[in-house]
């Protein structure tokens, strides 16, 4: 069986709590329903226990999701017997069982702040614990052996059996508390078994099982088995004194069946960020690279800027010259572009090595003749690494310096000189997006460019209006043949759309007065064609005329205040086609038809380009119109664990990218190679204009590494979103996110993302103010546009910002925008039905638990809740003014009460509500299909069947809603004449009554009745549910 060792070294600047300045702490360890303590330290605020506690690890499947809860107290039964809170709280730490280094050789001490467990707890102070597994290959552990906490309080080692003494203790001597585990294990499970043999005589050999643990750092199949990195606030752990105390388990119970999307929770850690490294922390001044790069962890690399050379030395016959550069460390080598006959070469390269590729002490730089059959030796120049200088950010860059080039025994050559410069770095250097990395020297030009990283914005989008009114003097195409109806065609670049028939029809003078909405981008290259067409024939369309308009002022006027626009008369050209149009031919040309347009840029409008459940911008595409920000937000992308191979075929692993959009910024870090645990830690900021957007980060693997493919794609291997109103203010959220695709084959897990986020408020006022504030523009709400055109310009936006994208250089792919968009997020799916409808259940579920509570207080199944309540009716009714300030002060009762149990980690995606795991493989293949369907016959008719079987289930829930609704509107239609008869002259008696009773006491008699004993209740439903239940409905009269 599997086991977890936590090592408590020993705390530092505790609390004091003993009234003297001091305390007296102890541990306690909580992981999976199992508890253990160390001994008490009196009097000591930085305590050394050196104990290692050893946990069973149950249910190995279930790791990721198990917590380890750390907490340390002061025992005050020390100097208090009879104290009635024998335990202080000091400070706690909570660890994901998922990030425990598989094995004792990989586990460092690491130090961890203490953690307040409340919003009024005094803590202070930070403990030293490692934490690793342990294996154990034995089928059945033996008796556990615990101490009790009177022994550990008295710093006592319970006895360990007679036979287990002698290899325990010489385990013991060796300071390895695994080894001394394993002694433990070993000497018991031997006795166990000689036991089992005697008793049957033979022994058995039962098969071992094999259980699989989630490793701390990823490969996840990865062929390169990288080293583990220490950690900036990792220690040496001291030797343990004689006689160190190790706890064994007790048994293992049975295991627990996994929860549903257990294997796909969040995993919190702890990586030694400099933003979350305490005061204390000596290594914080070192490891904080950079103000503004405090969310990453630091990565050393060697920085060699190659600039130009001169005066360069001939190596051929001719006289000519074709120099190239190669940077040599190690078995590394980074080569620049070789340029023809040029004995003053420029070519302003800069390469980068990063720490694991140092294998070198001297850096090589040497200069050669491109040749056909061998390049020629020019010269080089040698650098010590001892030498190189480093540098941090925001130091200015280095400059470079000419250096004069030496032969292969170190002598200055007469002629040449190279520009160099020579630094050691970080990831926050302005040099690192552009150089060229280590891992990627290899790849080809077109390939490196792919590899970089790179920061985006989309393009500016406005809503360009546009109202058909009328036309004027139309001609028909054809002499001698009357006018036929008349249509007005607009079209911007992609966009076309199209008026009804012109009223009355056939006139040469037609009405439209239709008004169609386009999405617009800057810097508005595009232009308007609107064309009258005379439709002659069904699916036959004559241009009678077309007028061409340049989507910029004074044509189409900016409307950011939201003003009437002035209406314009164009003339429209005849005879042209759309190219001969755009290329503005025979544009003097004019005749005498005219056509009246309202055009107008409506930049009061936030033209959208997300879904509005999760977008990640809402501000209005004019500038002044905008709001100042009110925080900013700070990603670091740190690295990925356990991806998938996504070129298995290609026999390579994964180039995996990532990509985070929020608000028109894009940011794409760079690609890494032939990995499944990449390692970026890139830290990128954005301006916060409001808190409640969605951030989108996702991971690609990238398919033009080495060259472009025509059909080749980037393939999606997983999404995160974070909502910024869910993160608390300058809490640093260090977490591996769950990466998960959905394919018609199932929902598969393709790996664990690690980010560090956090939001930081620059303006309270305004950020609260922000809550009551419409989510979209004014122009929204006063002008509204309609659902299914929004859909429509939202698709178009989409559009326009992955073509502007796709430009770029290296481009941003449109597969990679639309996945981050959610393009196909409106289609049809089954599973979505199922998980909104579930969701909607969800909402009703706190009436019906408080309905069910009301039941049970008015059948008396708690008698002394129900005196309880009638005693609270009472007094409300006596004094009806405490009611609202009674229904508030229960609500902020309950917001206080829930702080404690607040959400500790953001959301993420939710696989038990979504319903992917439950989904049947032919409801993830219809999601999956194209549209329109390219299914066979058989297959849609079957999907059909189901959508109606589906949609008679939903029709008979919304007739039975109509039907009680008809119900109430009957009792005064006078539709039953007896029943409307019974109810107005019940109307009349209890208007009367209430008249001349108090309120008072009807309320008093009304609430009793209710609140009957079940004696005087009857099973049979009341008169007024009967009275209603037989009112008519319209449902009889449906065909």
């Amino acid at each position: 069986m599997m086991k977890l060792a936590v090592e408590i070294s020993d705390a530092a600047d505790l609390s004091p709590k003993d009234g003297a300045g001091s305390c007296n702490p102890f541990v306690e360890v909580e992981f999976d329903d199992q508890r253990q303590r160390t001994a008490t330290k009196p009097a000591d605020r930085s305590p050394y226990w050196n104990h290692t506690l050893v946990f069973d690890v149950r249910d190995p499947a279930r790791l990721g999701t198990l917590p380890v809860d750390v907490s340390v107290y002061h025992d005050r039964r020390l100097h208090d017997h009879n104290a009635i809170r024998p335990h202080t709280f000091l400070g706690r730490v909570r660890i994901n069982a998922a990030s425990v280094a598989p094995s004792s050789a990989e586990a460092v001490l690491q130090r961890y702040p203490l953690e307040k467990r409340g919003l009024f707890s005094r803590v202070s102070g930070d403990i030293a614990l490692r934490l690793y597994l342990i294996q154990d290959d034995h089928p059945r552990p033996p008796a556990a052996v615990s101490s009790s906490p009177a022994s550990l309080d008295n710093n006592n080692v319970p006895p360990p059996n007679h036979q287990q003494h002698e290899p325990v203790a010489a385990a013991a001597a060796t300071g390895d508390p695994e080894r001394i585990v394993r002694s433990a294990f070993a000497a018991a499970v031997g006795q166990t078994e000689q036991a089992e043999a005697e008793s049957k005589g033979k022994s058995s050999h039962e098969p071992p099982r094999v259980f699989r643990s989630v490793p701390a750092s990823g490969g996840g199949g990865d062929q390169q088995q990288q080293p583990r990195r220490a950690t900036l606030h990792a220690v040496a752990a001291p030797p343990p004194p004689p006689g160190q105390t190790v706890v064994m388990p007790r048994p293992a119970g049975p295991a627990a069946p996994a929860p549903p999307g257990a294997a796909y929770g969040l995993v919190e850690t702890k990586p030694p960020l400099p933003a979350k490294m305490g005061p204390r922390a000596a290594a914080a001044a070192a490891a904080k690279i950079a103000s503004t790069y405090d969310m990453v962890e630091p990565m050393s690399y060697l920085y060699v800027s190659v600039v130009k050379a001169r005066d360069l030395p001939t190596m051929d016959v001719t006289g000519a010259l074709d120099p190239y550069v190669e940077v040599k460390l190690g078995n590394f080598k980074g080569v620049t572009k070789h340029l023809e006959k040029n004995p003053n070469p420029v070519w302003r390269q800069t390469f980068a090595f990063s720490r694991e590729h140092l294998q070198s002490n001297q850096l090589e730089i040497v200069v050669k003749d491109k040749d056909v059959v061998k390049d020629d030796f020019v010269g080089r120049v040698v650098f010590e690494m001892s030498d190189i200088p480093h540098r941090v950010p925001p130091d200015s860059p280095l400059a470079p310096q000419w250096y004069r080039l030496a032969d292969r025994g170190g002598d200055k050559l007469r002629h040449g000189e190279i520009m160099l410069a020579v630094w050691i770095g970080t990831q926050a250097d302005e040099a690192f997006p552009e150089a060229w990395h280590s891992d990627a020297h290899s790849l080809p030009f077109e390939g490196l460019n792919n590899t970089r990283s790179k920061v985006y914005y989309s393009p500016k989008l406005a809503y360009l209006k546009v109202v058909a009114i009328a036309a004027q003097d139309l001609v028909p195409a054809e002499k001698g043949r009357p006018l036929a109806p008349t249509i007005a065609k607009i079209q911007l670049g992609g966009q076309v759309r199209r008026t009804r028939p012109g009223q009355p029809q056939g006139s040469a003078n037609p009405t439209w007065n239709e008004e169609f909405m386009f999405v617009a981008g800057e810097p508005f290259d595009e232009q308007l064609v609107v064309t009258v067409e005379e439709r002659v024939a069904p699916g036959r369309d004559e241009p009678v005329g077309r007028v061409i308009i340049p989507v910029a002022a004074p044509y189409v006027p900016r409307n950011d205040l939201a003003k009437s626009v002035e209406t314009k008369w164009f003339n429209l050209s005849r005879g042209l086609t759309v190219d001969e149009a755009a290329a503005s031919v025979n544009k003097d040309k004019t005749f005498a038809s005219k056509i009246h347009l309202r055009l107008s840029l409506e930049t009061a409008y936030h033209v959208l380009d997300e879904s509005t459940h999760y977008s990640s911008d809402l501000q209005p595409s004019a500038k002044k119109l905008r709001k100042g920000s009110v925080g900013i937000l700070e990603l670091g992308i740190l690295s990925a664990r356990n991806l998938v191979p996504m070129k298995a075929k290609q026999g390579r692993l994964t180039d995996p990218y990532c990509v985070a959009k929020y608000g028109a910024k894009w940011v794409r870090t760079r690609t890494l190679l032939n990995t499944l645990a990449p390692q970026w830690n890139e830290q990128y900021t954005w301006e916060v204009f409001d808190p409640c957007t969605v951030i989108t980060i996702a991971v690609f693997d990238n398919g033009h590494v080495l060259g472009d493919h025509g059909d080749a794609k980037d393939q999606r291997i997983g999404k995160v979103r974070i909502r910024l109103s869910t993160l608390e203010i300058d809490r640093v959220y260090t977490h591996f996110y769950p990466l998960m695709a959905l394919n018609p084959s199932g929902l598969k897990k393709t790996g664990e993302l690690h980010l560090a986020v956090r939001f930081t408020c620059t303006a309270w006022a305004n950020m609260l103010g922000m809550y009551g504030k419409p989510l979209l523009p004014k122009m929204h709400y006063t002008n509204p546009i309609s659902v299914l055109q929004l859909d429509y310009l939202r698709f178009q936006a989409m559009q326009m910002v992955a073509a502007r994208l796709g430009r770029a250089e290296p481009p941003l792919r449109r597969e990679v925008v639309e996945y981050m968009l959610d393009v196909d997020s409106h289609m049809f799916s089954l599973r979505r039905s199922k998980a909104n409808f579930y969701r909607i259940t969800s909402l009703f579920s706190g009436v019906v638990a408080v309905g069910k509570w009301m039941d049970g207080i008015c059948k008396w199944k708690n008698p002394l809740t129900t005196i309880l309540v009638h005693v609270l009716f009472l007094i409300l009714v006596c004094y009806p003014e405490l009611i609202l300030p009674t229904v508030f002060l229960y609500l902020f009762m309950i917001g206080v009460w829930n702080y404690r149990r607040r959400p500790r980690k953001p959301p993420h995606m939710d696989t038990v509500l979504s319903h992917a795991e439950q989904a049947y493989p032919d409801e993830l293949d219809e999601e999956f299909d194209t549209f329109p369907t390219t299914k066979p016959g058989d297959i849609v008719r079957m999907r059909y069947d189901r959508l109606r079987s589906v949609a008679g289930r939903v029709q008979t829930v919304v007739g039975d809603l109509a039907t009680q609704g008809e119900r109430a509107q009957s009792l005064l239609s006078w539709r039953d004449p007896r029943a409307t008869g019974i109810f107005i002259m019940l109307s009349l008696i209890v208007a009367v009554v209430l008249y001349v009773t108090p309120f008072q006491v009807v309320a008093v008699v009304v609430g009793l009745y209710l609140l009957r004993h079940p004696r005087f209740r009857s099973k049979q439903p009341s008169v007024p549910f009967n009275f209603y239940k037989r009112l008519p409905a319209k449902s009889d009269v449906l065909l």
